[in-house]
């Protein structure tokens, strides 16, 4: 791709569109917003913006557009796949202005929030009025709500209440040439042509920039239970997962623990958790509802399926203070990995059934290149992450062989009829191997998609779509 530098009449022409106050270019800007949580890569944009205004975006845009300059919207740099990351210089387009709970409709259980938002603020506002968003990923504290449509963000409580796209009804979007639209409606029903919305969901940026979201909410659950189940093998933890649903029951939140993950979280985080000598995996389950007695006898069911599972201990969080020490456990797993660590973070995601056969290939795929791995995750949506760590591994091979073994992974994940990414989404690092997973057919149409919204190929260029040579 070619594209304009950003030169002094550009700049200027930025500045006094949008004020010269809300332009950056000092050397400890262009720093901060050259990286995100992708590993350890850097690409250093030329400006950073902050607009606090669709009609700024807008205007921003426009001039862009015109000159060439690529764009790089970024949420709250807490993202895994290296999307926010401006990897042909240009304009780093930061959303952090845009933090307004703009409207929380108690009548219609709907919100209107701005995508700086950052989620957890979102999910205690709306819990304050009884309400419940239950999109909850583990960065919750820090990632903007924006991030998450951006990536098709999900989280623990996703098993129970459906992913990010059940919850966005209509998103204010600005077009990459400056067009403002609402891409939808305020309703609970769509079928009124192509559903722009939830083409966004997931786009990572790369058709439009999002300015305003409208969320579809819930009544808040009064009660809820957490259990934990201990196992010896990876593959009985795995196996219990599906059979859990197969037994009429459906948690508000199922993951998977490997032991090495807990032992380092425990360490790093000062976690205080009794971790027997031959538990391998875990499993964290936890009900919510307004009646305890049905809650309990879930729990009941799924004690049943646990043990027929081999389950070797059974722990039931007695207090607020001891569920919370438990989320936090599970929370700060891949903070504490990428403390030990030098590592690479995949996103696999196949039908729950199949996480035996996919834990299991894994642990196959690392002997067999020299990698080690810690893998949990999302478990009851079948959404195992897994960190890859160097341990013993060369820098040559690190560097250059372990892209295979990555995707012999993806390739297992195919077969097994899953895909590339449950909500990490695909970005810089993982769109190489699209074409594991999609055929020209497939990338074709998508490439088609990006040209009708964006034929300059301004905004944010780079991510998702494999270079034409990395898909013949």
């Amino acid at each position: 791709m070619t594209f304009t530098k950003i030169n002094p009449e550009i700049l200027a022409e930025i500045k006094a569109a949008i004020g010269a106050e809300k332009v950056f270019t000092d050397a400890e800007s262009l720093d901060r917003y050259s990286h995100d949580e992708t590993e350890d890569l850097h690409y250093q944009p030329e400006i950073v913006v902050k607009p606090t205004s669709p009609q700024e975006i807008s205007a921003l845009l426009k001039i862009c557009n015109k000159n060439h300059v690529p764009v790089t919207p970024r949420g709250g740099g807490t993202g895994l796949s290296g999307a926010a990351l401006p990897v042909y210089g240009g304009v780093s387009l930061s959303m952090e202005k845009f933090k307004a709970i703009i409207d929380i409709d108690t009548e219609n259980l709907q919100a209107i929030v701005e995508p700086g938002v950052i989620t957890e603020e979102f999910i205690n506002a709306v819990g304050e009025k009884g309400l419940l968003y239950p999109v909850d990923p583990s960065s919750k504290g820090s990632c903007f709500i924006g991030g998450n449509v951006a990536h098709g963000s999900g989280g623990p409580r996703v098993v129970k209440y459906g992913t990010i796209r059940e919850y966005i009804l209509n998103l204010e979007v600005v077009l990459p040439n400056g067009d403002i639209i609402w891409t939808g409606a305020n309703t609970l029903k769509y079928a009124s042509g192509y559903n722009l919305t939830q083409m966004m969901i997931g786009s990572e940026g790369t058709l439009g920039v999002v300015t305003k979201i409208v969320t579809k909410l819930l009544p808040k659950p009064t009660q809820s239970v957490l259990m934990m189940g201990s196992f010896s093998n990876n593959e009985d933890a795995c196996a219990a997962v599906s059979a859990i649903f197969k037994a009429g029951v459906t948690p508000s939140a199922l993951e998977f623990m490997e032991r090495k993950g807990v032992e380092w979280v425990i360490k790093f985080d000062d976690i205080k958790f009794d971790l027997k000598n031959d538990v391998a995996a875990l499993l964290m389950i936890e009900f919510d509802g307004d009646d305890l007695d049905d809650i309990f006898k879930n729990c009941e069911k799924t004690n049943i399926v646990l043990e027929d599972h081999n389950c070797t201990e059974v722990l039931f969080a007695d207090t607020a203070a001891q569920k919370e020490e438990l989320w936090r456990m599970r929370r700060t797993m891949a903070e504490s990995v990428k403390s030990n660590s030098v590592y690479k973070e995949e996103d696999t995601v196949v039908p729950r059934a199949a996480l035996p056969k996919l834990i299991k290939g894994i642990k196959e795929i690392g002997l067999k290149y020299g990698f080690e791995s810690v893998c949990y995750g999302h478990a009851g949506d079948g959404n195992l992450h897994v960190n890859i760590i160097k341990a013993g591994m060369s820098d040559d091979d690190w560097k250059n062989k372990l892209k295979f073994g990555i995707a012999e992974i993806f390739e297992l994940t195919t077969a097994l009829g899953g895909t590339l990414s449950g909500e990490h989404g695909i970005g810089l690092v993982q769109k190489e191997f699209m074409p594991i997973k999609y055929s020209e057919i497939h990338l074709n149409l998508m490439r088609g998609i990006k040209k009708v919204f964006d034929p300059n190929g301004i905004l944010n260029p780079g991510k998702i779509m494999p270079d034409v040579s990395s898909s013949s």
